[in-house]
């Protein structure tokens, strides 16, 4: 494999803890973003380059994302709205107030307010994948009826906490003709769903403990947030060297709680490889000649670590190479600039 090219940091990782109080709250609000939970404060509202929408009319589907920028769930969203050619706009989020998403008593990103007709929000990375999907490809239902079919249903983890879960995330509702269209087989949709689960269960897990290994990948990404984010000296300096500490100490209780190895880059090596592998040597992407929901899923998560160590490491040590870059080009040529 051809040795990868260092990249400059233009992208940063994914996941941590909760708010404390005081400095804190500051610390952690900043690193919120990160794979679940944990990241980067921009706290502005963008609005990205229009391309044309190859498979709906222009102007028939308004999106508007808010999202935290470098949490693996809102990068997934991202990677499947930029390949289905789906123009939007992004809000990015303050992960310390949240501000821009008070009007919901949903208070986790991704979320995509839509408008098809009449506005509807929808909530969970892979409720939005799976539904937008779903109405890109059948037009028998509205949105909202489709949005109806995943419902939301309370559940509560080992730790006790209370929270929302979502009925049938990874189906898309189609009629047999359509499903045939789709998945000419059983076991390519069973495939498919079964990676994009894995991408959610087990993989987005990876990426805190290894962008927060050490020290020095602590400074680093937090190094990244600073130079981003909105802060003054004092809050910049407080939160970068902190807070670099703080989630260094962290990412060990993660480890912990996934039960990873001593040295977190094996668990990440494992999981990449095992996805190659389940790609195969004959196809480009686990969809065929074109990624499906699986690849965009994986992708979406992996490529929020990009500019830091754990990425280059990721690349040098594993087989993920050709098919990431791959991914890259057939997102550049359909969607926009990332």
């Amino acid at each position: 494999m051809a040795a990868w090219r260092l990249r400059a940091p233009g992208r940063a990782f994914g996941t941590a803890a909760g708010r404390g109080g005081g400095g804190g709250r500051l610390v952690l609000g900043a690193a919120f973003a990160l794979g679940g939970s944990a990241g980067l404060c921009l706290a502005a509202r963008q609005r990205l380059r229009e391309h044309s929408a190859a498979e709906l009319p222009a102007g028939s589907l308004q999106l508007t994302l808010y999202q935290y920028k470098t949490c693996p769930f809102c990068s997934k969203v991202r990677a499947f709205l930029d390949y289905h050619g789906l123009p939007y706009e992004i809000v990015e989020v303050n992960p310390i107030m949240r501000k821009e998403i008070k009007f919901s008593s949903y208070r986790k990103v991704p979320i995509l307010l839509a408008n098809a007709g009449s506005p509807l929000q929808l909530n969970d990375s892979s409720v939005i994948i799976s539904a937008i999907k779903t109405y890109l490809i059948s037009r028998r239902n509205s949105l909202e009826e489709i949005v109806s079919f995943y419902p939301p249903i309370k559940t509560v983890t080992e730790q006790g906490k209370e929270v929302l879960e979502y009925e049938n995330k990874y189906w898309l509702m189609l009629d047999e003709k359509e499903t045939k269209r789709v998945y000419p087989v059983k076991e390519v949709r069973v495939e498919e769903m079964k990676w994009r689960k894995w991408a959610d269960d087990w993989l987005v897990h990876l990426i805190s403990p290894n962008v927060y290994r050490t020290p020095k990948e602590a400074l680093a990404s937090f190094d990244y947030i600073v130079r981003e984010g909105k802060f003054g000296t004092l809050e910049g300096l407080f939160a970068k060297y902190v807070g670099a500490l703080a989630m260094f100490f962290v990412s060990k209780r993660l480890k912990k709680r996934h039960q990873l190895r001593d040295d977190v880059r094996e668990d990440l090596y494992e999981a990449v490889n095992e996805w190659v592998k389940a790609v195969g040597k004959n196809r480009l992407f686990m969809g065929g000649n074109q990624p499906n929901l699986a690849d965009l899923a994986v992708y979406g998560v992996l490529r929020v670590m990009e500019g830091l160590e754990a990425f280059d490491d990721m690349m040098v040590h594993t087989n993920i190479q050709p098919w990431y870059q791959r991914m890259e080009e057939v997102i550049q040529k359909t969607g926009v600039a990332i």
